[in-house]
């Protein structure tokens, strides 16, 4: 199976289009009206998944939960988005653990530089332990919750409009934009790169100008991005797994009846396995594409990278600022790091 944008688009046209809704939900209001909001494009696994589960949430509660979804940073960008989860003001929001990170430091460790070393391993631990340690945290620190299945952003790539990046000294002097996160800034200086924290909307424009050289993200959002337009250089460094908490507010949540919150659980959670699918073959299928249209792609050793951040003093750093407790459920499932 091959995904790319149109076929992408074309399905979550399909999704939305194929489920004729029921006269009670074309006749009044919904009696739950929520609001989901993302930062990634319509086109993406992410949003073509989440429209089709919003409708198979409006059709088993027979009309009374409606889910708006909001792609594309269109409430605002990731730390204003997270600002309004936190008020009540949206009621669902899928945030990368590392930016999550910034509220509830543990969140993060699921992004520990080049610790998974394939898909395997990161399922295992989200799925089980580690994912479990996480959403603990989180209910515990903040006013979300996170449904229990988490959704795939994939592993991440460099790129670059300057040179292509084979070794770690490649990234010396080097301006990369990372995501605001303390712990994308600690790992690239590391690097001995110089990390530009610029959210996800401007990223684009931020490569176009020059502002940064170069950025990391998985190749389903450098695609549907378009980040191949101003970027040059694609390293295949799978220098960090990355994914999506589907966060909600606890109030907001709290104020569907038991049956209902079942429902949109049930559902949520499907979509999330869904999207890991469609992540997956799409950034399996995305390399050939980009090559056809003019990035030029490298292969990487990934044991050179972990041994300059075990020398760096990364692993020993992260492992003193996240915990025993958490440390320990990590290498639980990817072995030593340290």
């Amino acid at each position: 199976m091959t995904l790319n944008r149109r076929t992408l688009l074309a399905s979550a046209g399909a999704t939305v289009g194929s489920m004729a809704l029921p006269a009670f939900a074309q006749n009044k209001p919904a009696e739950f009206s929520l609001k989901y909001a993302n930062n990634l494009p319509v086109t993406h696994p992410m949003n073509v998944r989440a429209n089709e589960m919003a409708a198979k949430i409006l059709a088993d509660t027979k009309g009374r939960v409606e889910i708006k979804v909001f792609p594309s940073s269109q409430l605002g960008n990731d730390t204003d988005t997270l600002s309004q989860i936190r008020s009540g003001a949206v009621d669902f929001f899928t945030l990368s653990p590392l930016i999550l990170g910034n509220l509830v430091p543990s969140a993060q460790i699921s992004g520990v530089g080049f610790a998974f070393k394939d898909y395997n391993q990161v399922w295992a631990a989200m799925d089980g332990d580690l994912g479990a340690h996480v959403r603990k945290e989180i209910a515990a620190k903040s006013q979300m919750f996170a449904f229990e299945k988490i959704w795939d952003n994939g592993y991440r790539q460099m790129t670059s409009s300057a040179r292509a990046i084979t070794k770690p000294e490649d990234l010396k002097g080097m301006k990369m934009r990372v995501p605001p996160s303390p712990f994308w800034v600690s790992m690239f200086k590391a690097f001995e790169a110089s990390p530009a924290t610029i959210n996800f909307a401007e990223v684009y424009t931020a490569l176009q100008t020059k502002v940064v050289d170069g950025q990391e993200n998985p190749l389903a959002i450098i695609a549907t991005a378009k980040l191949n337009e101003v970027q040059q250089f694609c390293s295949v460094t799978n220098h960090m797994w990355d994914g999506f908490w589907m966060l909600a507010n606890k109030q907001s949540f709290a104020r569907l009846p038991a049956d209902l919150q079942e429902i949109v659980t049930r559902h949520i959670n499907a979509a999330a396995l869904l999207e890991r699918d469609d992540v997956k073959k799409l950034n399996d299928g995305l390399v050939t594409e980009l090559k056809g249209k003019g990035m030029q792609f490298n292969s990487t050793d990934a044991e050179l990278f972990r041994a300059k951040l075990r020398a760096a003093g990364f692993y020993a750093e992260w492992h003193k600022k996240f915990g025993d407790e958490a440390w320990n459920v990590l290498e639980k499932y990817t072995g030593k790091l340290v």
